[in-house]
């Protein structure tokens, strides 16, 4: 049986910028907020991190910062997901040398793979590159999802780690969870299915929420791992409305809006993506307040 690459809570981590480039000084800050408040891993440059609009060398100027100054503390999962099978593995080579614990593989989007061509893509990555890998499942973003059966091809492949489900589909998670049993690790995608997905099996989630709640989603995957599902169903009723809101409009518009209200300034949002509506602001505030964060 694999070892998961982590077990728990995994940040999906924004990416702070300035108008010139990476606030570096502030990502350090932000690692260390996620080290003192029971974070397992820290996934650097996927979705939330703002990876689509991010030049290849500050990509890997991130993760290989991200390596050496998590030093072990937490584990360290960088996105590599591309809809280029070759630019994927080049991103897989770069995490691989900067020492990376293993890699976010995103389903090749606007392509539209069929299945077979999902077994080849990341069949090519991982017999090329030792380095543990998530598949990630995310069809509302890329337009392709995975089949179980799919999932289950992949599974025998000793460098395909698990899977980040964030599809929101529980019958593909129980086909899955029966077909791949403890070959094929499984995360939860999305913050409002990690107490369903972990009584089905998951052993953790990559969290958007915890950039700013890292303790409670933390305490949420402890519980749920403990098996005292009384106490996650009140952790995540508590924080159900923010889980909700910080998906009120594109991943990660609400999440770094958020988190400059609270004080991290963390730099704007990259074109495309732009400010929240007036009204949705509105309604985020409310939100965070409602759980006891207190807005700057």
């Amino acid at each position: 049986m694999k070892e998961p690459i982590f077990t728990g809570s995994a940040t999906a981590l924004v990416t702070p910028y300035t108008e010139t480039g990476v606030d570096f000084e502030k990502f350090k800050q932000l690692l260390d907020f996620q080290y003192a408040n029971g974070t397992s891993a820290v996934i650097i440059s996927g979705t939330t991190g703002e990876c689509c609009t991010q030049p290849v060398e500050e990509h890997a100027a991130l993760i290989d910062f991200a390596c050496k100054y998590v030093a072990g503390r937490m584990k360290v999962v960088a996105g590599v997901g591309s809809n280029c099978t070759i630019s994927a593995y080049e991103l897989a080579c770069c995490a691989k040398d900067s020492g990376a614990d293993g890699i976010l593989m995103v389903t090749p989007y606007y392509n539209k793979s069929t299945q077979r061509g999902l077994i080849a893509h990341y069949t090519y990555v991982a017999d090329r590159v030792d380095i543990p890998i998530i598949l990630y499942n995310v069809p509302s973003r890329t337009g392709i999802g995975f089949q179980a059966e799919t999932y289950k091809a992949l599974s025998s492949h000793p460098n395909i780690n698990g899977i980040k489900e964030a599809s929101g589909n529980f019958s593909l998670l129980s086909r899955t969870r029966y077909l791949c049993g403890d070959d094929l690790w499984i995360w939860s995608g999305n913050d409002d299915d990690t107490l369903g997905m972990m009584a089905m099996g998951a052993i953790g989630v990559i969290s958007v929420a915890s950039n700013i709640v890292p303790r409670a989603v933390a305490d949420l995957c402890a519980q749920c791992l403990a098996g005292d599902f009384a106490a996650a169903r009140a952790t995540h009723m508590k924080y159900a409305d923010l889980f909700s809101r910080l998906f009120i409009e594109t991943n990660p518009i609400p999440i770094k809006t958020a988190m400059n209200l609270l004080g991290w300034n963390v730099g704007k949002l990259r074109l495309p993506l732009v400010d929240m509506a007036p009204e949705n602001l509105e309604i985020l505030k409310a939100s965070l307040t409602n759980v006891g964060l207190e807005l700057k």
